[in-house]
Parts: C-alpha cells; sequence; structure tokens
C-alpha cells in the first residue's frame, strides 16, 4: 500500500532518486519502499514508517537538516545521542528527545521558547521541580502545572490571572484555603468553591451574586441560615430553600406549611 499523496518529493522539493539513495539495498529486501517508507521523503508518516522499519538507521539521521527527520529519528536513537538535540532549533525534536530521556533531563526545557514543549514537560516532571512552572506565562502551561501539583503546593496559583487555573486549583487545594477564594471575582471558581465547602461555611456565600452558588447554598447549608434565600430573586433557589425549611418546620412541629 502506498499513502494517498502520489508525489514523492524530499524535504527541499526534488524528486526522490532511489538510485542515489545509500540504503538502495533495503529496497530489494522490503526494508523501504518509495512512496511509502522513505528517510528521504518530506512526508513525516513515510519517515517514520521508514524508521519503524529500520530503527537501526536513526543514529545516523539525528544531525540531518530536514527537522522531520531529525525529530523522528529521536524516537529511536541510542539515548546516548539525544542530549544535545535537546538545544535542537526544532521544538519537535527537542520533545521527542526529551521524552526518552531520564527526568533530569525535562528541567533543562522548563523555559524552553515554545508552549507546546512547555505543556508536555511539565507532564513529566513533579514536586519542587513543577513549582517553577506555576509561574509560566502561557496560561494552559500554568493549567497542567494546577493539575499536576500536590494540592499543598498550589497557594501561588490562588491569585492565578486565568479563571480555569483557579478552577482547578479551587477543585484540589487543601479544605482549610477554600475561605481565601469565596470571593474570587469569576463566578464559576466560587461555584467550585461552595461544591467543596462544609455545610457550616457555607452559608458565608449565601449573598453571592451568582444563582449558582445561591442555589448551592439552598441546597446544603443549614436550614437555618437559609431565610433570605427563601426570598431569592432567583426561583429555582427560593423553591429549594423554601422546600428545606419547611421540611424543618414540620419536622419540628409535625404540621404541614
Amino acid at each position: 500500500m502506498s499513502d494517498d499523496i502520489d508525489e514523492t518529493l524530499d524535504w527541499q522539493g526534488h524528486q526522490v532518486d532511489c538510485e542515489a539513495c545509500p540504503h538502495l539495498t533495503l529496497s530489494g529486501a522490503g526494508g523501504c519502499r518509495i512512496g511509502h517508507a522513505c528517510v528521504h521523503d518530506r512526508y513525516a508518516r513515510r519517515i517514520d514508517r521508514f524508521f519503524n522499519w529500520n530503527p537501526g538507521l536513526a543514529d545516523g539521521y539525528v544531525g540531518h537538516p530536514h527537522f522531520e527527520v531529525r525529530a523522528i529519528a529521536a524516537k529511536s536513537a541510542n539515548l546516548f545521542l539525544l542530549p544535545p538535540l535537546l538545544g535542537d532549533a526544532d521544538e519537535t525534536v527537542r520533545w521527542n528527545a526529551v521524552r526518552r530521556l531520564p527526568r533530569r533531563y525535562a528541567l533543562q526545557l522548563r523555559e524552553d521558547p515554545h508552549r507546546e514543549v512547555r505543556m508536555r514537560v511539565a507532564t513529566l516532571i513533579d514536586g519542587d521541580d513543577l513549582l517553577p512552572m506555576a509561574s509560566d506565562a502561557d496560561y494552559y502551561v500554568r493549567l497542567v502545572v494546577a493539575r499536576r501539583l500536590a494540592p499543598p503546593l498550589l497557594g501561588r496559583l490562588i491569585d492565578d490571572g486565568e479563571p480555569e487555573v483557579r478552577r482547578v486549583v479551587a477543585r484540589r487545594i487543601p479544605e482549610d484555603w477554600l475561605l481565601g477564594m469565596i470571593n474570587d471575582h469569576d463566578a464559576a471558581v466560587r461555584l467550585e468553591v461552595a461544591q467543596r465547602l462544609s455545610p457550616e461555611l457555607l452559608a458565608l456565600m449565601r449573598g453571592d451574586l451568582d444563582w449558582r452558588v445561591r442555589y448551592e447554598v439552598a441546597s446544603r447549608a443549614a436550614v437555618g441560615e437559609l431565610m433570605s434565600l427563601a426570598e431569592d430573586q432567583d426561583g429555582l433557589v427560593r423553591e429549594v430553600a423554601r422546600s428545606r425549611v419547611a421540611v424543618r418546620l414540620e419536622r419540628g412541629t409535625g404540621a404541614s406549611l
């Protein structure tokens, strides 16, 4: 089978010349196939297939001028050849190298210029090694960090400028830190906080501007704190608050309102 693309051009746009290839003998032995598995083809799928068939040849291509070849060769090459690739000009090469190396090498790429590399590096390290990345300029890198840092280390992200990061923080920080987030300016963050607060503390949010937060309060807070919500401007909040107050009164008096 060949790929859907009929052309067989190299990375410089020239026609692939099998006769000039140092691996010509591989063709007869089924080690490569024009338009399907070829290290000189400019299409990554064909290069990848070539190294899948001939992983032992990858070492000779980690310095190839075409970044696709270097990046794909890095997936099979000898580990001792990979550290220099951490300084490669292409982010795909850097990532394919670092993900195979011992985790300590990932520390070198915590400030990589490309966000995709930093995002992926954040998945390789943890603990104190990951903590410096909580200040990354890219919000998605910080989002990955917020998902992976141990909860006691999330304090510096409580005031992060990105609401989605703060939402993750609100889901994961120790419970006794939640009160520090009840006045967050984003309603979705406050809702995450409300969903984790104990019924005793939840009443502190009964005056929240967002009806979803007040609904959470009306659903779980101590009934004695719900009188103001029984007259709430939102119908769903009023309904659940009045229902819970009515149940409490029935239990207390034995009579239905």
